[in-house]
């Protein structure tokens, strides 16, 4: 398995393109299932999610033509959900994506198995589920197997009730409902930035989809939707990311193509540390050259601080004066990367299974440690190049899925990684 060799104490200075959203394509790519025209994506990133998304697409039939490394065209004329590919399905979490626009296509999917992905917690599937019944399919467990079915004579609109802010069980019904006979209602959806450029898309395929409120999204069906260009946003969990590698490193990292909409509760968490932030239309430069102070950072739901950067913000939290409190209420297992830390290091001591107190500043030294999931194993990355001497960070693919070209992006940058096969 492949891993990476960092040389740390480096100081992160330079500019870097930010890349297409991970969250956003992953739904984007299973939309195109709606219909039988040719739809062009742009702004790809390319990470290893997306090869997985297309491979799955390929696999029911879908024609994908890469034009340019960060440009997909993918045509569903001739797909057919038979041949889902059920092994690879439980290799990736965001698969469970295809159960909407499958089922809205052909009104049935055949034992589709839990998805894989980032071990993060308890992530049931019940909310996806209660959403589908809700425009008329219906469900069969296959506990020997563990796998579901679904079948409808036809989806009908409704009105859900989602009992969390589910981003993934939003997506799945939007897409359903956008085929479905009639008006459908989401009340308690979710309205992360990736959401809402899955309607962005959804619209210029024809779909009749508005928000009624601050949660609440309406979908009148249409009987077909037609192929669509669209791009893909800025992916701001990069953003952060590179936030923190210019605070921790006391650099300075100039970042290109933000939207800067997407990120108040990123930037007033970073300047509540006293890094440096400075925003000038779609550009974000983030330095910091003394001790960052100490915070207290909730995990929301958007527009509140996203849960897939508390563990970068955590890794901040060992080089801040004074005692951090970071609280991740939405998943009960973000909290491993801690432990690496402190192999590292750090002063950090985990309450509960989501409240993680961190002591700092304190001085990391390089050590053997593993990528346990992909913002944790980003994690441990920035910590090797932060900390005294030689880190090696095995499972270094985990951080391929959502990360483009990382270590190639790091170097110029003025980090001294390595991968090692």
């Amino acid at each position: 398995m492949p891993k990476f060799v960092i040389q740390g104490s480096t100081k992160l200075e330079g500019k870097v393109r930010i890349a297409g959203f991970k969250n956003a394509i992953t739904p984007i790519l299973a939309a195109t299932l709606l219909t039988d025209q040719t739809c062009r994506i742009e702004n790809v990133p390319a990470i290893s999610d997306v090869r997985r998304m297309l491979d799955l697409l390929k696999d029911l039939g879908a024609q994908i033509k890469q034009p340019d490394e960060h440009i997909v065209e993918v045509t569903c004329k001739d797909v057919a959900v038979e041949k889902l590919n059920r092994k690879a399905v439980k290799q990736m979490r965001s698969s469970i994506l295809l159960l909407g626009p499958l089922l809205a296509r052909f009104l049935r999917v055949d034992q589709f198995p839990e998805p894989g992905g980032c071990i993060i917690g308890n992530r049931p599937l019940d909310t996806h589920f209660a959403a589908l019944r809700g425009i008329g399919a219906e469900l069969e467990v296959d506990e020997g197997r563990g796998s579901y079915s679904l079948k409808a004579k036809k989806l009908k609109g409704g009105v859900i009730v989602l009992p969390e802010f589910s981003v993934t069980a939003t997506e799945n019904i939007l897409m359903a409902a956008a085929l479905a006979e009639g008006e459908t209602v989401i009340r308690g959806a979710a309205v992360e930035p990736h959401v809402q450029d899955l309607i962005s898309f959804l619209k210029a395929m024809g779909a009749d989809i508005s928000f009624t409120d601050q949660h609440e999204v309406r979908i009148r069906g249409v009987k077909k939707l037609h192929g669509a260009t669209h791009r893909i946003i800025p992916d701001q969990l990069e953003i952060g990311t590179f936030a923190v590698a210019a605070a921790v490193t006391k650099g300075d990292i100039e970042m290109s193509e933000v939207l800067p909409k997407h990120l108040d509760a990123i930037l007033l968490k970073l300047k509540q540390t006293g890094a440096s932030v400075v925003l000038k239309n779609n550009t974000l430069r983030v330095s910091s050259n003394g001790t960052l102070n100490a915070f207290r950072l909730q995990a929301m739901p958007y527009p509140g601080f996203p849960t897939d950067l508390q563990a970068p913000f955590g890794l901040m939290a060992t080089q801040s004066k004074g005692t951090s409190l970071i609280h991740d209420p939405m998943f009960e297992g973000r909290m491993g990367y801690v432990g690496e830390l402190v192999k590292m290091g750090a002063n950090a001591v985990v309450c509960d299974p989501h409240r993680v107190l961190v002591t700092g500043p304190t001085p990391l030294y390089g050590t053997e440690i593993r990528s346990l999931d992909l913002r944790a194993g980003i994690t441990l990355v920035l910590a090797g190049i932060l900390a005294e001497g030689e880190t090696v960070i095995h499972d270094a693919e985990i951080v391929d899925r959502g990360y483009e070209n990382i270590e190639d992006r790091l170097r110029k940058l003025g980090a001294k990684i390595k991968r090692v096969e």
